[in-house]
């Protein structure tokens, strides 16, 4: 009976693309969904180095890059605001970790 699974000495594999993987979708997406939010803010000249990535194993990464003092201050400003104002109540809020510490 013959096998028809490839041999990996027969298989190109400088053949792979990251346009292959659901990663790389996946980070792509969230990536875009990130940008659209950031320029919503007026902050899309603030994360210039963001970008889709995938690891060694195929996982889809969103890089975020380095930025300022200020921005850093600005995203967490604006996401105090959204915690506040009751944004994506949808999901199930987890305790942060001073929360679980106070529990011991």
């Amino acid at each position: 009976m013959r096998d028809d699974t490839p041999d990996l000495h027969d298989a190109d594999v400088a053949r792979w693309s990251p346009l292959d993987s659901d990663g790389w979708y996946a980070a792509r997406n969230a990536t875009t969904a990130l940008r659209d939010a950031l320029v919503r803010a007026g902050m899309d000249r603030d994360f210039p180095y963001l970008r889709a990535d995938l690891n060694a194993f195929g996982h889809g990464l969103v890089e975020l890059g380095r930025v300022s003092p200020e921005t850093a201050e600005h995203l967490a400003e604006l996401l105090r605001f959204a915690l506040a104002t009751g944004a994506g109540e949808s999901t199930e809020a987890k305790p942060s970790t001073d929360e679980c510490k106070g529990r011991n």
